[in-house]
């Protein structure tokens, strides 16, 4: 059965050490995330949809995230644009984006999925429902931060019935790591540390 792989924000604010908001460790995944993303087979991969953060510098310090983090990912900035190379993916596996305001990939209405490259859009939410509907029950979710926008993006794939499965070494987090994100936050559920 063929699978999705989940990017979770893998933006230069989040990854670099000079990043507005830089995670702890995440520089070092770069290699290790683009390598992975290479070795990916079309055979068992249905899509790599590639999540970013995006906010905007004058509605961002009235937002509630401005209460717990500073400002990062302002679209169209530097620290906005994804460090990882998505040309490393098959071009046989479909490569796609979807920009969110907020942690969670789900919560916005109307967010739209776009192919990489250039094509029409897609819903969010039907996007998800195809990838269902063609037999695609299995996710993989890479990224940062564990505790935040991972753990987000795990919680929805599972409510829709995805199985999901998160590599230890290709995520970090702020103050709690994927193992124990996991642990205090699915146990029981169709999640597994891999």
């Amino acid at each position: 059965m063929k699978k999705i792989v989940i990017v979770v924000d893998t933006q230069a604010d989040f990854m670099n050490p000079d990043g507005a908001l830089a995670v702890g460790g995440a520089d070092a995944l770069v290699a290790p995330m683009n390598a992975w993303l290479g070795a990916l087979s079309p055979d068992e991969t249905a899509a790599v949809l590639f999540t970013f953060d995006t906010h905007f510098a004058d509605t961002y310090p009235s937002s509630p995230e401005a209460a717990e983090f500073p400002i990062h990912c302002i679209r169209e900035t530097a620290g906005w644009r994804n460090v990882l190379d998505a040309g490393r993916v098959d071009p046989a596996i479909p490569a796609w984006r979807l920009e969110k305001g907020v942690f969670a990939m789900w919560e916005e209405d109307g967010l739209m999925v776009e192919p990489i490259g250039g094509g029409a859009q897609v819903d969010r939410d039907a996007f998800f429902r195809d990838l269902k509907a063609s037999g695609v029950g299995d996710a993989i979710v890479i990224g940062v931060a564990a505790d935040y926008c991972v753990r987000w993006a795990i919680d929805g794939l599972v409510d829709r019935g995805f199985s999901v499965t998160v590599p230890e070494a290709l995520t970090r987090g702020i103050a709690r790591p994927i193992e124990q994100v996991l642990a205090d936050d699915f146990a029981g559920r169709a999640v597994a540390l891999a």
